[in-house]
């Protein structure tokens, strides 16, 4: 399975991007040539690409997805003197950003309105540069970070109504739209509330600290208690929460939504299951478990999964899975993997390759998937902290 020609880069900042750009595959060349199954030569293209032009460092431009953050994410994947020399001035520029970021969310909050999705989110906003800060062992900035998320969770009152205080006026494209009048409330991994649970869980997992933690992780998964569906193995998780849901208190949705790691139950699961793990709780643990491993054997909701990609398609479920079969109770998510690969070389057999190299919708994610999950293979080095998978 390779793709791995350089493409023409199809729009400014291509090379910077670590979702759908060259900076994607870098990292998938960085972690074979750390596995010893590439030499330098695959990786050199790919970085030269990355790094070509100027990096970009401006405060609303910079996630841990795109410009300095994901160029700095992959060099510190890579061994060489001059990434370190290039890692010590980037990280320099990120520290600025992410305090200057901070900075206006605070601010956002001591007016009591409503957030951008971008302002938190992993892929863009707070959580992901926390999650690179966490990453690089940054305490400093990773403390500051930690106490803006405990913030976040804090309620806010809009129009006489309570909400949550990651509630959001963003539609689900990033952006405010009349057809989604009051916001949303997401409770996805990549651009919801199940992001900043995570770096929370991780962070205390590691022991990284702040006042109201564990308070904010614990309010994070009573809402997300709230709007589970069902019980035990048949609990399942909405992407999403409407205005007019919220204020019934009930969800509208007919049935649960793909399994995929940025939006479905396996990201939300995961991100459960590592609360409860940094909480102490094993019910918690073991609920949110039942609930990945159940989705693993619902047809109707595998046949949503239509790509093979890593961010919402077969080799982010296998990823998620992998992961959480590693800190689980017992052994049924690891004997699920087999049967998860070998679904996806069957849709891989029936649609063949993403037309993308990059690592979240291409081939370079389903290389990495394939990479870390395979039998028998030495360990790999944890890329997979930008998706906030590896606890």
């Amino acid at each position: 399975m390779t793709n791995d020609a350089l493409p023409t880069p199809t729009r400014p900042g291509w090379g910077q991007s670590l979702y759908s750009g060259a900076a994607g595959v870098a990292l998938l060349h960085a972690v074979r040539a750390h596995t010893g199954e590439d030499d330098g030569d695959a990786l050199r293209p790919w970085a030269a690409a990355m790094v070509k032009g100027p990096i970009h460092a401006a405060p609303e431009a910079c996630g841990l997805y795109e410009g300095a953050a994901a160029v700095a994410y992959v060099l510190s994947f890579t061994h060489t003197n001059t990434a370190a020399r290039a890692l010590t001035t980037l990280d320099g520029h990120l520290v600025d950003v992410t305090r200057h970021r901070l900075g206006r969310a605070h601010a956002r909050i001591d007016r009591s309105a409503l957030p951008t999705l971008g302002e938190y989110d992993l892929i863009s906003g707070l959580t992901g540069l926390g999650a690179y800060h966490l990453h690089r062992g940054h305490k400093t900035e990773l403390r500051d970070t930690l106490a803006y998320l405990v913030r976040l969770t804090e309620p806010l009152t809009i129009d006489a109504q309570p909400l949550p205080g990651w509630w959001t006026i963003d539609s689900p494209d990033l952006r405010p739209s009349p057809q989604w009048p009051g916001g949303h409330g997401n409770l996805g991994l990549a651009h919801g509330i199940s992001g900043p649970l995570t770096l929370l869980a991780t962070a205390l997992r590691h022991g990284h600290t702040v006042p109201g933690q564990t308070q904010a992780i614990t309010r994070i998964c009573e809402w997300l208690d709230h709007w589970s569906t069902g019980t035990g193995s048949h609990t399942w998780w909405p992407g999403l929460i409407t205005r007019d849901e919220h204020r019934r208190g009930r969800l509208q949705s007919p049935g649960p939504p793909r399994p995929s790691w940025c939006y479905g139950t396996p990201g939300i699961a995961r991100a459960q299951q590592l609360a409860g793990l940094a909480l102490g709780d094993r019910d918690r643990q073991r609920q949110a478990e039942q609930a990945l491993a159940a989705c693993l054997t619902d047809d109707q909701q595998l046949a949503q999964l239509t790509d093979a990609s890593l961010c919402h398609g077969w080799a982010g479920l296998i990823q998620t899975v992998y992961r959480a079969a590693d800190d689980a109770l017992d052994d049924e998510l690891a004997g699920r993997l087999t049967h998860l690969h070998s679904r996806l070389d069957d849709h891989l057999d029936h649609d063949g390759l993403p037309h993308g190299a990059g690592l979240m919708d291409g081939t370079a994610g389903i290389h990495l998937a394939r990479l870390t999950t395979a039998v028998n293979t030495a360990p790999t080095a944890p890329w997979d902290r930008c998706m906030l998978l590896a606890g």
